[in-house]
């Protein structure tokens, strides 16, 4: 069991999903957190409600992390609520699933604002405010298989994510002289609310039981992973990418080759 006890943790994009699963878990193991939100302030407020529960802080800040000036308010809001920060949960992102060449760019734009330059921004002011305070602490990006993955109709989607594991390598190697530990988290295909945008209920379950594994990851199971990556005990643990993603990037589909008899001669 990991002790975040005294520890204080900022998560963008939390009022829900994955986000919201890192939040409470992070609370559960002790740490006071921060809960970044776009637009659902009822739900941010109810993980913060949720997080209360195990005993400590929990506020709520509205910040579109798309945009540079709101991402650095944030970081800098959230520090002096909770007097520092040594955690830092890059979470939030944006898609649309449309083909490239045919993609509206407004939204392709917000693709890449979002979910390429929101970590980058949250990324730098908050290595920014830790290295000023002498402050040793962990940075959690959560990227996604799709940066290694050329998942069709998700283009700007995949370029970001591609995008973000190098910038979370690199700022690893340069924040190590400070003690600040960046690592990168690889969820695989999550049963979160965001899903519903362009699965129907039925594909969710009949496509989460092809898997390898059965069933949809569980955004509760990506927390867990980002406790570990956050637990100072983990200190050694930087520059590295942690996939749970109950076996999807395994070459599954080619299982049928076992199946295959050998023509007779």
């Amino acid at each position: 069991m990991s002790n975040l006890s005294g520890k204080r943790a900022l998560i963008s994009g939390a009022s829900r999903g994955i986000g919201s699963a890192a939040a409470i878990e992070l609370a559960r193991a002790g740490a006071d957190v921060v809960i970044n939100y776009f637009s659902n302030a009822d739900e941010a407020e109810a993980t913060c409600k949720r997080c209360r529960e195990f005993g400590v802080r929990a506020e709520s800040i509205q910040a579109d992390t798309g945009e540079q000036a709101d991402c650095e308010r944030l970081v800098a809001e959230a520090w002096d609520r909770m007097g520092g920060l040594e955690i830092v949960v890059s979470n939030a992102a944006y898609s649309d699933r449309e083909l490239f060449y045919r993609a509206n760019l407004d939204g392709f734009r917000r693709t890449i604002d979002v979910t390429m330059w929101g970590p980058f921004y949250l990324l730098r002011a908050a290595s920014l405010k830790m290295i000023d305070a002498g402050t040793q602490g962990s940075i959690v990006i959560v990227s996604s298989p799709h940066a290694v993955q050329a998942m069709p109709g998700a283009m700007a989607y995949n370029m970001a994510k591609a995008a973000i594991d190098q910038m979370a390598r690199t700022a690893a190697v340069e924040l190590a002289q400070h003690r600040i530990r960046v690592n990168i988290l690889h969820p695989g295909w999550i049963d979160t609310p965001g899903e519903r945008k362009f699965f129907s209920e039925q594909t969710l379950q009949e496509k989460g039981a092809e898997l390898p594994w059965g069933r949809l990851g569980q955004p509760q199971e990506i927390g867990r992973g980002i406790v570990f990556l956050s637990d100072p005990a983990s200190e050694y643990v930087t520059g590295s990418t942690l996939t749970i993603d109950g076996g999807i990037q395994l070459p599954w589909r080619d299982m049928f080759r076992i199946d295959e008899k050998p023509q007779s001669v």
